[in-house]
């Protein structure tokens, strides 16, 4: 049975260092759902995978599963399993025995460790494999063991440290497509350390993301785009076009005009930010709500897409189109900024 994890005011800082590793990290993870720990290198996502595994205890805060404080748990008594970036697999075991090692450590029967042991390597697409020693193996191969292994023990909490990271761009599509599946088909209570940002939004419910060792936005993954929660998270998610305004009455004033926005935003000083597939270009003659004029200054054709920038009234815009689109630099066009696809950032 899957678990509820909860972070309760977790902070940490290493010997000699002058930034806390975390701080004050507080977060719900609900049974069955599946977390992505997500941010730069060194904001501290690993540090609070460790916390929960019971690798490293925390300075202040508490972890509790199922309501429980576990801080005085052990790792091997926590229901929790842990798969590394590196698969560190024994190189002495075979395929089977380093899936059930874990089991034996356990005392389970014979029979029935070797029936599970089976289980797991078949859920893994690895059940042809099972004398192999791991240096016979691909390293997607080999990963794909780590993950039986910590799938055998029946875990409620399943911890991913980049477990794909090492993985070639095409493995890594693949290997993605087999921890979400794996997730769902055991309703394991998951959480998943990545700084690749697609990775956390293909396979997560929700994205915790960490600046500086701080909680900066936590909720589903469209979210970040839609409605990020300051410009540092907008930027991560690669937003691009900031505008500057002044918010009343449901429309921001700005050098582009009077834009209207679909979602209010408190009266002040506020910048608006558009994702830059949202930004419409209509005919010269075209108009409307949010339309105004541009020039095109560059555009760059990248297969799939056409990415453009227009300058509007000295506001840099970048723009992405589709790849038969026919603009040149120096052309002027009709910009629009739909309304339900801006939003407005507090300054």
């Amino acid at each position: 049975m899957s678990a509820r994890l909860w972070l309760r005011g977790v902070s940490h800082r290493y010997l000699e260092a002058a930034d806390p590793a975390l701080s004050d990290l507080s977060l719900r993870v609900e049974p069955g759902e599946l977390v992505a720990f997500l941010g730069p290198s060194g904001c501290g996502k690993t540090t609070a995978l460790k916390i929960i595994a019971g690798l490293v205890r925390p300075e202040s805060g508490d972890v509790l599963v199922d309501g429980r404080s576990v801080l005085g748990v052990p790792p091997e008594r926590r229901g929790a399993a842990m798969v590394f970036q590196k698969p560190l697999l024994f190189p002495h075991m075979s395929v089977e025995e380093n899936v059930g090692f874990g089991l034996r450590m356990r005392g389970v029967p014979r029979d029935d460790a070797g029936r599970r042991v089976r289980e797991a390597l078949r859920r893994v697409h690895m059940d042809g494999f099972i004398a192999r020693p791991p240096d016979q193996l691909s390293g997607g191969q080999q990963q794909r063991v780590a993950l039986a292994r910590a799938l055998v023990t029946e875990p409620r909490l399943l911890l991913l440290d980049e477990p794909l990271s090492a993985l070639d761009a095409g493995l890594r599509a693949e290997m993605r497509t087999l921890v979400r599946d794996l997730q769902l088909e055991g309703g394991y209570t998951t959480v998943f350390v990545t700084h690749d940002q697609e990775e956390a939004v293909v396979l997560a419910d929700r994205i915790a993301l960490l600046f500086d060792g701080g909680l900066r936005m936590y909720d589903r993954p469209e979210a970040f785009y839609e409605r990020p929660a300051s410009r540092r998270v907008a930027e991560f998610f690669g937003a691009v076009n900031f505008i500057r305004g002044r918010a009343a009455n449901g429309a921001v004033e700005t050098p582009l005009g009077r834009l209207r926005i679909a979602r209010t935003a408190p009266p002040g000083n506020v910048t608006l930010t558009i994702r830059p597939e949202a930004v419409r270009l209509d005919p010269a003659d075209g108009g409307g709500e949010n339309s105004f004029p541009a020039r095109v200054t560059e555009t760059a054709y990248l297969g799939t897409r056409i990415a453009c920038s227009l300058d509007a009234a000295g506001v840099e815009l970048r723009v992405s189109l589709p790849p038969h689109a026919r603009l040149r630099k120096g052309d002027r066009v009709i910009a629009r900024l739909p309304a339900g696809s801006l939003w407005a950032l507090q300054d």
